[in-house]
């Protein structure tokens, strides 16, 4: 049997060292505190769950997809969590289920992909979010688009843009102004979401009809008078999302950008009349997206959610919440009550075991020096 050498993690798993790992949490602490001065509580899921519990509810993964072990306590099959969304359904269906409406939930942990992608190697991710659970009015997304904005600002971050689709608009016209058959709908949808304008046309005449939502896709003032432009010619077919996108965006400062992407669906496959990437000056992808959906009750009836999911590792990477701390080195024969002051002033005090300890190497800025703090 070949031995595994004792530093070698699983492809995709990483560990995280100082100061990455407490640059980290703070991080998702500044998430979370901003988030908290909106209202949302914290909620803290398992990292586990029955695969038949997480699966019911995780309308975007199959159970294929995600990493399971068998429980050697029920014997039955778990599944570790891909995304921690589903699990605050859950908590909001069940656990919270008699609590008032609207429910302000927040979470923050890791979670565990079965597979990696190019653009995001690491099968392992920090979540950090937001649900509001009982209402996908425009009010509620409103609410939640600022909120994310007001938390990776927080956190620091600029050059913010968000990009807003509409998942089910596609299905809303087929059975509408724009009519397919389901076939040609899921055929319609994949080719918009591929923006291939000339395998659009070759599907035939209906689907030709769909060409101005690819027209409709960009900087968000112009797409949106496209698809305005669309909508009067299906007698107002799109007005009231349209009046809906309007409204979400005027609050948003104008330092953020905004983009329209009105048929996206990659990644917003559980959401239905809104979503929202997010993308930051100098980062590679998104790092967060949110949007309305549905959790499932008990009873099999649905209730209207909306929120975010932050995925903060990239910002990690690139520095982000990595300030380094104030380190005095405490000597031997040091006054413990001096330095319970210093760390209430908000020093990071590191007490000499040996006489031999070097402060300096121990990357301590300064030195009690009796009452005082001296820098090396």
């Amino acid at each position: 049997m070949t031995t595994i050498p004792p530093g070698l993690l699983p492809e995709g798993l990483s560990d995280r060292l100082p100061p990455q790992a407490e640059a980290s949490a703070r991080l998702a602490r500044r998430v979370l505190d901003t988030v908290a001065t909106h209202g949302y509580e914290r909620v803290m899921p398992p990292l586990a769950e029955f695969e038949d519990t997480l699966t019911q509810r995780l309308k975007s993964a199959r159970a294929q997809d995600l990493l399971r072990v068998v429980d050697p306590v029920s014997q039955r099959s778990l599944a570790l969590r891909p995304d921690m969304t589903a699990q605050v359904g859950r908590i909001a269906a069940t656990r919270l289920a008699a609590a008032p409406r609207p429910l302000r939930l927040s979470y923050a942990g890791p979670v565990l992909k079965l597979r990696a992608n190019q653009l995001r190697p690491e099968r392992e991710r920090m979540q950090v979010g937001a649900e509001l659970i009982g209402t996908d009015s425009v009010a509620a997304a409103v609410e939640i688009v600022n909120v994310a904005i007001e938390a990776l600002q927080s956190a620091g971050v600029t050059g913010i843009t968000i990009d807003f689709t509409l998942p089910d608009l596609i299905d809303a016209l087929a059975v509408g102004p724009l009519p397919l058959d389901a076939a040609q709908t899921e055929a319609v949808r994949a080719t918009l979401d591929a923006k291939d304008a000339g395998a659009l046309a070759a599907l035939g005449a209906s689907a030709a009809a769909y060409q101005p939502l690819i027209e409709a896709t960009g900087p968000f003032h112009a797409a949106i008078e496209k698809l305005e432009a669309l909508s009067a010619t299906h007698g107002g077919a799109l007005d009231s999302r349209i009046a809906g996108l309007r409204a979400i965006a005027k609050p948003i400062g104008w330092d953020i950008t905004l983009t329209l992407d009105p048929t996206e669906r990659h990644g917003f496959e559980y959401q239905n009349w809104f979503g929202f990437s997010i993308f930051a000056e100098g980062f590679t992808g998104e790092i967060g997206r949110g949007g309305s959906y549905a959790i499932l009750r008990n009873d099999g009836s649905e209730e209207a959610a909306m929120g975010f999911s932050l995925y903060p590792d990239p910002l990690i990477d690139a520095g982000f919440g990595g300030e380094a701390p104030r380190r005095l080195f405490l000597p031997i024969g040091h006054d413990p009550a001096r330095a319970a002051l210093m760390r209430a002033d908000g020093w990071h005090t590191i007490a000499a075991l040996a006489d031999a300890d070097d402060g300096q190497a121990l990357r301590c800025t300064h030195w009690l020096n009796g009452p005082n703090a001296e820098s090396y």
